[in-house]
Order: C-alpha cells, then structure tokens, then sequence
C-alpha cells in the first residue's frame, strides 16, 4: 500500500541509475559554465526535477563534474620574446655594479650619467643602439635582469645601539620630531655616530660620525677614534667646511656625545640651530638612520676597528665612496604616507641625485667656487677605478678585522650599573648595638 501512494516522479526516480545521472548531469555541464544568472538557474531547476536532487547538491555536481565533451588540448607554451638582447643586459649589470647594486627605480635615472662615465674612461665598449636600449630599460625590467646578479649579494649580519643618553641640557636643547621636516631647505642636517665595535665595547674602538642633509640627501662622513665631546665637534667641523651648502641646523639623538655643553656652546657660536629627537624614538632621526645601513654598514660590516690606521683607512674610503653617492647615485625621498585600515601606502618622489636636487631646487644656496668644485669633479670621477678602490680598501679592513681574530663576547664593563642590580637590591637594615658587625676569625 505504501508503494501505491508514493507519486510517479519519485518511483521513476528511484529507477534512475547513478550512471544515468552522470551522464544527464554531464551534458549540463559544459552549457552551465557558459550561461548567464537566468540560464544557470534553469538549468538548475531542470537538474533538480530530473535527478531528484537538492539545488546545493545540484550546483556543486555541476561545478565538479567533467563536461561531456573532452577538454581541448593545452595550448602550446609560447616562446619567450626576448627584448633587450645579452650585451644589453651585460651593460646593464657594469652600470649597476659601478653604483654598488641599487634597485632598479634608484639605477633607472642614473643611468645615462653612468653610461657617460664608463664609456668615456674606456670601461664599456659598447654601440650607440645598446646604450639606447639601457637607458630605454623600465625599473621593473631593470630588477628582472638583474635577478641573478642580485641574487649572489651577501647580506651582512647586524649589530647593536651604544647611545647613551645624556641629560645635562635636555631641558635647552629643544625638540624636533619626524613630522617637523615637511618644509625645510639645504642646510639642516641630521646626525648620528655609528661604532665600530664588533660586539664588543670594552676598550676603545672607531665611531663614525655620519651627517645627512634632510632636503638635498646630501650626505657626508668622518671616522673618529672616541665619542668624546671635543672630538665629535672636530670632526663636526670638518664636515661644515666639506658641505657646499651653508650648515643653518644641527638634529641629534639624545646620546651624550651630542647633548653637552661644549657642542652646545660650538652650535650657539656659529649661530647654528640644535635641536634633538625624543627618547627611544629613532624615526625622528629616520634620514640619517637610513644611511647607517645604506651607506656604513653596507660598506664596513660589523667588525670591530681600533687602531690609528684602520681609521685613516675608513676616511680614506668615505673620501672615495661618498663622492660618487652624492654625484651620482639617485635617491628617493616620501612624499605621502596613507594608511587604510592596517595597510600603509607610501609614495616617493623621482629618483634624484643630490647634485641634482641642489643644482634643480635650491642653485642659489650653492657657492660658485664649491659649484666649480663638484662640477670638476663630477667630470673627472672614474666610476669603475672608485668601485675597485673602494674595494681595495674594504679587503684591507676585513684582513686587519679578521686578523685580530673573533671577538670575545665579554660582559660590559659597568654591567651591574647598567642593569640596575645594585640599585634594586633591598635596602640594608642597620645593625643594633647589641650586634658584632665584624665576623669572628676563630671558631667558636
């Protein structure tokens, strides 16, 4: 009786064969993928009624079932077109090599300076149509091809921050946050002190003091033995006569090297503006921050420098590398940074070299004579003979490092200080005066 009042689609249904709902399924397929919202959902309702199935059920076997018919055969792999041909690329790769392997939005504006410079000292004999074609190169494409080279760069290893705050005159010296460098022009400059320690800073080791001017990217550098106030003003000085531009403001961190009265007394004499950054707060020293890695540690390491020749060696490889940094190599500067929800999005003006922002932006704030100057110099600069001298000074430091041997990881001298041991310990009761202070010699 049960049977007889089941309704007819149902009996025909349990008739129907897995196979056969394959197949019907399997002739929907290839129509379903290819129709429109309305035509999917008719086919929809015609799988339902003929297979008896759930619409979800229905819509996930035609989205995993194989279409009827066979799927046409792979399309041949198409043969790769080849643009710029290998004396392209290898030009390219002389070019990047000579300004010490930058990013392809940084290599892309130099290099009609750069193909300049080695085909005039005779480092690359190339045609006229194969400089075209590199300078014609896209940024993207400038880091495609030069993947490989990329590729067997050694990243060095890091090291650590020795800044010791100073808090004699932090109350005199005013403040300047990152945010404060919107508008500014040559001449206030950012500085910090980069040592040389090794990872170990018992004893006395080389400090580089590095400067970078926020507006131009100008940046400059001097090797010292300590961090002491008059030697750090020395070789401040020193830098204020090399810069081409009049030196109007000083930015520091908080370290005690600069915060100090001599420095201060040096800035108020030349009527030079000081001002410092807020405490454990390194992105308000971001420009020059930058360049400790960029510059630096790209071409010292983490090795530890010493003695009296190791620091006439690292000023002679400032006076080589530096030079070309500033003449030659392109940098970006922020523009805008935009933060949507958790993603920040950064913006960049064109890459420029620092010659170029001083001489397009600011020509008049550039003396005649350092113009001259950098002009010469600008003409005469070998970049491919600077690259190998760079070089050669950088194998002599890594011998003389190597040489002393590893480093031993010793504790800091005034570690119990430093970590506060002493000065957390509970305070000591006093004995009363019924009590020996003094232990007994003998035994009891």
């Amino acid at each position: 009786m049960t049977h007889l009042k089941m309704p007819a689609w149902v009996r025909w249904w349990m008739g129907l064969t897995l196979a056969v709902r394959r197949a019907v399924t399997a002739a929907q397929v290839r129509k379903y993928r290819k129709a429109s919202k309305a035509e999917k959902s008719v086919i929809l309702d015609q799988l339902c009624q003929v297979n008896g199935w759930h619409r979800d059920h229905a819509r996930k076997a035609l989205r995993l079932a194989p279409a009827a018919e066979s799927p046409p055969p792979p399309r041949a792999p198409r043969e790769p077109v080849y643009r710029y041909g290998p004396e392209v690329v290898e030009a390219l790769t002389h070019c990047w090599a000579a300004l010490d392997g930058p990013a392809g939005k940084i290599l892309q504006p130099a290099l009609p300076a750069v193909l300049a410079n080695l085909r005039r000292n005779d480092h690359l004999g190339i045609s006229d149509e194969v400089a075209a074609a590199v300078t014609a190169m896209s940024p993207a494409t400038i880091d495609r091809r030069l993947a490989p080279a990329r590729a067997q760069l050694q990243v060095p290893g890091k090291g650590r921050s020795w800044t010791k705050p100073g808090s004699l005159l932090k109350s005199t010296i005013p403040l300047r946050t990152w945010a404060d460098w919107d508008d500014t022009i040559p001449g206030f400059v950012e500085i910090d002190l980069v040592g040389h320690d090794g990872g170990d800073n018992n004893g006395q080791f080389c400090w580089t003091l590095c400067l970078t001017d926020v507006a131009s990217t100008w940046v400059d550098a001097r090797t010292i033995r300590s961090k002491g106030e008059r030697v750090v003003a020395a070789a401040l000085e020193e830098l204020q006569l090399a810069l081409p531009f009049h030196l109007a403001g000083i930015h520091s961190d908080n370290g005690s090297e600069f915060i100090n009265h001599h420095l201060l007394r040096w800035c108020t004499a030349r009527q030079i503006t000081f001002t410092r950054g807020r405490p454990s707060r390194k992105n308000d020293n971001a420009h020059v921050e930058q360049k400790n890695w960029s510059i630096i540690r790209r071409c010292t390491g983490y090795f530890r420098y010493d003695t009296a020749h190791e620091t006439d060696l690292l000023n002679r490889l400032w006076a080589t590398e530096l030079p070309v940094v500033n003449l030659f190599k392109p940098q970006q500067k922020l523009i805008a940074k935009t933060r949507h929800g958790a993603k920040v999005s950064k913006t960049y003006d064109a890459a420029a070299t620092p010659l170029d922002r001083l001489l397009t932006s600011w020509p008049d704030l550039i003396d005649p004579h350092d113009l001259n100057r950098l002009t010469t110099l600008h003409d005469s600069i070998d970049l491919v003979t600077a690259r190998r001298d760079v070089a050669a000074l950088q194998d002599q430091l890594t011998y003389l490092a190597k040489r002393r041997g590893p480093v031993p990881n010793r504790p800091r001298r005034h570690h119990i200080y430093d970590s506060r041991t002493k000065l957390d310990r509970p305070a000591r009761t006093r004995a009363s005066a019924d009590k020996s202070t003094t232990s007994t010699t003998r035994a009891s």
